[in-house]
């Protein structure tokens, strides 16, 4: 499945958001991996994020990264870079953009 996020980084933030993910833990990297996920594209426009993931069980593989103190953690920095509402919770997965119009 794909899922299409939006994030927003903290305008005060962005090297320092882009510094963090030119580091992101390997640790962190095959978790995801291991949790479903085939990719992960993070693009930006000026404090906005748009992500698209592609895995097989979104809701499963948030479920999975919850507890992991290598997710904890990250997910710890970026809560400081980014602006409120940022959730890679499991409660957070039914936050994906709703698909509005996909080439035929």
């Amino acid at each position: 499945m794909r899922v299409a996020l939006h994030t927003k980084v903290k305008a005060d933030r962005i090297a320092d958001y882009e510094a963090a993910h030119r580091e992101v833990p390997e640790e962190l990297t095959a978790a995801i991996r291991a949790a479903g996920a085939v990719s992960w594209t993070i693009w930006r426009s000026g404090t906005d994020l748009f992500h698209l993931l592609e895995c097989d069980n979104y809701p499963r593989l948030l479920a999975e990264l919850e507890a992991l103190p290598v997710n904890v953690a990250w997910q710890a920095r970026m809560a400081d870079l980014l602006d409120v509402g940022h959730d890679y919770s499991a409660e957070g997965a039914d936050a994906g953009l709703p698909v509005v119009w996909e080439l035929p």
